[in-house]
């Protein structure tokens, strides 16, 4: 479940509630915010139109209702049953929504042409199992998103709030994790760099490189080696 975009009020301590949470994407910082993270990792995934695409840890389902706009076919996984049914309430009946734990991925190997995560490995423990899993059933290539610690969002919201709990890792700490895993042509990139999402950051962000490793959200892509 995706909980990291939520502006909480740092000292709350209920749970996100799924209408709020994705209400949040509709707010002007919000819809910034969700909509360069998209753009980034469309970029990095380069889907052609009419292939799958499985969002690992899809919370309420704003980046899986976001690809499938673009012409994919669309498998949402969370073990959240709540925030589900909320995803379905909110789509169009083309996309499939699934119940699951990214640790174990209930599909074949290879399932899926590609596969995207979107912070939500933070705040799964062993990092690694889920990331491995992603790999096995991504066809071609993979996205995968984690909370940058070299970012402003960092210093101004870890430990507080929605973050409580998320685990923050550079971006040679986010390459070390790919070790041992049968990956190629591995890319890290960033995106939003001044979180607060006002005139200033609007203007300054196309300026920036994505390759620039200071970004509030890091996405890892690359493809998966052929097997056998």
């Amino acid at each position: 479940m995706r909980k990291s975009r939520i502006d909480l009020d740092d000292n709350a301590t209920t749970p996100v509630d799924a209408a709020a949470y994705d209400a949040w994407y509709d707010t002007p910082r919000g819809h910034w915010i969700g909509e360069r993270e998209f753009r980034l990792a469309q970029r990095l995934l380069a889907p052609q139109p009419g292939e799958t695409l499985l969002d690992v840890g899809c919370g309420t389902g704003w980046f899986t209702r976001r690809f499938a706009a673009t012409g994919l076919r669309l498998t949402g996984l969370d073990p959240n049953a709540a925030w589900l049914d909320y995803a379905r309430s909110r789509s169009t009946g083309t996309i499939t929504w699934l119940q699951g734990d990214a640790r174990r991925l209930p599909f074949p190997d290879g399932y899926f042409d590609r596969v995207v995560s979107i912070a939500a490995l933070c705040f799964i423990d062993d990092e690694h199992t889920p990331l491995a899993e992603i790999v096995r059933v991504t066809r071609r290539r993979f996205a995968v998103g984690w909370l940058n610690r070299a970012s402003l969002l960092y210093r101004q919201k870890a430990g507080r709030g929605a973050y409580v709990g998320a685990r923050w890792h550079t971006a040679a700490e986010v390459r070390a994790l790919f070790d041992n895993l049968p990956v190629r042509h591995l890319t890290i990139r960033s995106a939003v760099f001044l979180p607060g999402g006002g005139r200033l950051a609007r203007t300054v962000e196309p300026l920036l490189p994505s390759g620039l490793p200071c970004g509030a959200l890091l996405v890892a892509a690359g493809e998966v080696l052929p097997q056998g």
